[in-house]
């Protein structure tokens, strides 16, 4: 019992979560780590560590280890893995001794970060690491049937990168990673905030922003929100009221070449498969695929069905837990 536990990760740049067997997602936080720059300590991870994410002293900074769903900081990749782990093992009541770990990888990302990824995970005491690709993650944690030779879309929108896939047959038949997701959005929101209005927002304000009044290009009923940040001119705070159409406008650019990548993929498509996909259309998982009117908007661009994952956030991570079972196929179909 102690030695065969079995979990998955998905070691996301926005969230961090982890999967058990016997009892679903076991943890959900964001992948934050607050550090002493003094003497190199973890002084929190995951939530407690964002709601510091601009609001720190000189010498704890809060940082953000995984960049466009790819490890940027290995130290502190590693130090935040340690910390979960140790979280996941009071959640599940037990010692997690060498378990063993399912992680899944984007697809674009080359074999030096899947090592860095594997080592990463490896140095928590993990006896077997297994990495997945992404996509085929997503596609298995929304209930696609992907084992069967037949075309399963996924269009995994997350917060350092969109990965849009064709599968089949448990392997990606053709995919394309485009480094934009919800941070991307969020940026564009800075900008736009800080051009129109001279007024400097944070990261958090902008995320806000997004999940409130973010629309993809659809035409939709106005709706306004009121957000504070610090005057560019005279430095003190100011109080804006935001319109969505505006907003709408902020991240249009980022969305026309999210929707560039997901029909390049489809052109690359076997045309065996593309009768599949007209019939079954795309599954969007991922946070970006809460955006207000993404489906809607995607359905008329690229005139195929679009659905939505029951628990977007959650695929990637249920994926990786349930591959545990067919893991051996899966790695087949990616070596």
């Amino acid at each position: 019992m102690w030695n065969n536990v079995e979990i998955g990760i998905d070691l996301g740049t926005a969230n961090l979560l982890v999967y058990s067997k016997g009892k679903g997602i076991i943890l959900n936080e964001p992948s934050v780590v607050a550090i002493n720059t003094q003497t190199q300590e973890v002084l929190a991870v995951g939530l407690e560590a964002k709601s510091m994410v601009g609001k720190t002293p000189a010498n704890i900074v809060a940082v953000r280890p995984l960049q466009d769903g790819v490890i940027a900081d290995f130290d502190m990749t590693s130090k935040m893995l340690k910390a979960i782990m140790r979280k996941a093992s009071k959640q599940l009541g037990l010692a997690m001794r060498k378990p063993n770990v399912v992680v899944c990888a984007p697809s674009g990302s080359t074999s030096v970060e899947r090592r860095a990824i594997l080592d990463a995970v490896k140095s928590c005491g993990a006896k077997q690491v297994h990495v997945i690709e992404e996509p085929v993650a997503a596609a298995i944690g929304a209930d696609l049937p992907v084992e069967e030779p037949v075309a399963n879309v996924v269009v995994d929108i997350g917060g350092g990168t969109t990965e849009v896939a064709i599968i089949s047959f448990g392997g990606v038949v053709s995919c394309s990673s485009v480094r934009i997701g919800g941070d991307k959005l969020d940026e564009g929101i800075i900008q736009y905030v800080r051009k129109s209005y001279n007024v400097l927002i944070g990261e958090r304000t902008a995320e806000q922003i997004k999940m409130e009044i973010g629309y993809a290009p659809i035409t939709h009923e106005e709706m306004t929100m009121e957000i504070r940040g610090r005057d560019l001119v005279n430095g003190l705070p100011k109080t804006v009221t935001l319109r969505s159409t505006e907003i709408q406008q902020a991240i249009q650019e980022h969305m026309l070449q999210l929707l560039e990548s997901i029909r390049s993929t489809l052109e690359d498509c076997p045309p065996e498969l593309s009768g599949d996909i007209v019939d079954r259309g795309i599954m969007l998982t991922g946070g970006g695929a809460l955006l207000n009117g993404i489906q809607e908007w995607l359905s008329t661009e690229i005139d195929v069905p679009v659905h939505i994952a029951p628990t977007p956030l959650e695929s990637v991570a249920i994926g990786t837990g349930r591959s545990l079972k067919f893991i051996d196929k899966l790695q087949k179909a990616t070596v």
